[in-house]
């Protein structure tokens, strides 16, 4: 006698269910990312020629630092332009976390990293500057 073949099976898959996992984008960032080595050398860099670029008033803008980490991350994975950034801080983790589920618009990165941050990002980042 034949025997049957036997039904495939699958793992479930349901979209769209509630979950309260991952409770944080820190969980899904693993120790030894380069993503994490990098927001802490420049947690260590004095910001203080990036902030004096921004003046008071008017509506409130990304943090700098926040945007200084965003851009160095993306020229170490090799995104250069504003768009790509931007849609990165949409769908990958490691900028998720690295921007505190901020997502400035590519006209927004373009012009930090234009009028903000160009003329002291060598002296921030040179010794003895």
């Amino acid at each position: 006698m034949k025997r049957k073949p036997a039904a495939a099976t699958f793992k479930p898959y349901a979209m769209a269910q509630p979950s309260l996992l991952p409770a944080s984008w820190d969980e899904l960032i693993p120790a030894d990312q380069l993503v994490r080595a990098e927001y802490r050398a420049i947690e260590k860099i004095e910001l203080d020629p990036l902030l004096r670029k921004y003046e008071g008033g008017g509506r409130s803008g990304y943090h700098p630092g926040m945007m200084l980490k965003v851009l160095v991350y993306a020229y170490t994975q090799r995104i250069y332009p504003s768009r790509q950034i931007a849609k990165a801080m949409w769908e990958n983790v490691n900028f998720l976390w690295l921007s505190g589920e901020n997502r400035p618009d590519f006209r927004t990165i373009n012009g930090s990293r234009g009028e903000k941050m160009k003329g002291v990002i060598e002296a921030m980042f040179t010794c003895g500057a």
